[in-house]
């Protein structure tokens, strides 16, 4: 094989690598008015509602920016889009981005957490997070797999809340009949399951829908494990991402959603 075949083949190789890194991740040039998440033009208004995703420390995916950015901001930027088609929620069109090291975080009512199996929570920020849902904060977790990303989950939680346990939602709770029944619910695959063959990552076989519940039996913490639900809103657009765990992944955020406005 001459030089020049093998540098060619090589340099496909390492392509085909940063795609799929690219993939997973998502699109993180936040302000790109180019890219597939253009800054939207009333990136600014003064809404009820608006998408918070949870900044917290962590290693760094693939030599990038922390895990809690994978996704970000496509699958916001769509998800947004169904919230204000199908609800009545006067929902703002741009993400908020909240740090735990400020008291900003008491401004959003719900808050969304990707890749929490990779948090490193510093015990001020355990602490500020139990305040936040001890006084009507919502927190929904989602894509994370396997025992060992759960078990640096729970450590992270068990130290937010040495007193409560996490416990599998039962069907008839409200969060799953707020606004859709969700009794029927399938494990949402990754994008690094194309071409879905397979639907779980690492060795997360069951998807699960747990709860940390406050006194009065309010979820204060919706976990969704061994599931992605930020890549189905991602991959919405795309004709080779399957409908149906797109739709049930709106449905389950729009459900958390409402359910932690008026809960």
């Amino acid at each position: 094989m001459t030089s020049r075949r093998i540098i060619l083949i090589t340099s496909v190789a390492i392509l085909g690598c940063l795609t799929a890194i690219q993939a997973q991740r998502g699109y993180m040039p936040f302000n790109d008015e180019d890219g597939p998440a253009p800054l939207p033009r009333d990136a600014d208004e003064k809404t009820e509602w608006a998408f918070a995703r949870l900044m917290y420390p962590s290693g760094r995916f693939f030599g990038q920016m922390g895990y809690w950015t994978i996704d970000a901001p496509k699958a916001e930027r769509q998800f947004v889009l169904g919230v204000r088609r199908l609800t009545r929620i006067h929902t703002r069109s741009k993400e908020e981005f909240v740090s735990l090291d400020s008291d900003e975080i008491f401004k959003w009512p719900w808050i969304y957490a990707v890749e929490p199996g990779h948090w490193m929570l510093t015990d001020e920020q355990c602490k500020k997070m139990r305040e936040y849902l001890l006084r009507g904060g919502f927190l929904m977790t989602d894509d994370f797999h396997g025992e060992e990303e759960w078990q640096v989950f729970m450590d992270g939680m068990s130290r937010v809340f040495p007193d409560r346990a996490s416990i599998e939602i039962d069907k008839s709770d409200p969060i799953f009949h707020v606004l859709y029944d969700l009794d029927e619910r399938v494990q949402v695959h990754g994008i690094v399951n194309y071409p879905f063959h397979q639907t779980y990552e690492k060795d997360g076989r069951v998807a699960q829908w747990r709860g940390i519940y406050d006194d009065r039996g309010r979820i204060m913490v919706a976990i969704c494990f061994n599931q992605d639900n930020g890549d189905a809103w991602e991959w919405a657009d795309s004709p080779h991402y399957p409908e149906k765990y797109t739709s049930q992944a709106y449905r389950t955020g729009i459900n958390y959603i409402i359910y932690s406005m008026t809960h």
